[in-house]
C-alpha cells in the first residue's frame, strides 16, 4: 500500500518531469498500462519505450496538477488534464482518469478511463 507521500512524489514527477523517467522510478518491472478497453502494454521497459515514442511525436507536453486525487489501500485515483503540443504547433486536451493498483511502494497496474469522443480536442494552450 503506497503512502499518501509516496503518491505526491509520483504526481509531482509526472506534472514536472519526464513520463518515461515517472514509469522508470514508480511502476514494477512487470506493470501493465491499458487505454480504456485496449489492450494492456505490459512490462515497465515496453511502458517506457511506448511513453518515448508518444513524447517524441510532440512539441511539448504540458500536465497539469490533478484535480482529484483518491487513495484507497492499495487503489489510487487520478484526476489527469493534459494538453499535447504536436510539431505544428496544435495544442489536444485529454481528461482522463486513471486508476492505478499499487504494490508497496510501485504501480503494478494502470488503466485509463476517458471519453473518446472528446478526447484530444483542440484547445489554447495554457
Amino acid at each position: 500500500m503506497p503512502s499518501r507521500k509516496r503518491v505526491e512524489q509520483f504526481i509531482h514527477a509526472v506534472v514536472h518531469g519526464d513520463h518515461a523517467e515517472a514509469i522508470k522510478e514508480f511502476y514494477h518491472a512487470d506493470a501493465t498500462m491499458q487505454e480504456n478497453r485496449e489492450p494492456p502494454r505490459r512490462g515497465r521497459d515496453n511502458l517506457i519505450a511506448h511513453e518515448k515514442k508518444a513524447m517524441d511525436r510532440l512539441q511539448r507536453m504540458k500536465t497539469h496538477p490533478p484535480e482529484t486525487v483518491l487513495v484507497d489501500g492499495d487503489d489510487v485515483m487520478i484526476l489527469w488534464t493534459f494538453d499535447a503540443t504536436d510539431k505544428q504547433g496544435v495544442t489536444r486536451r485529454l481528461n482522463e482518469i486513471s486508476h492505478q493498483v499499487w504494490s508497496a511502494d510501485g504501480i503494478i497496474k494502470e488503466r485509463f478511463v476517458y471519453d473518446s469522443a472528446t478526447a484530444w480536442q483542440v484547445v489554447e494552450p495554457d
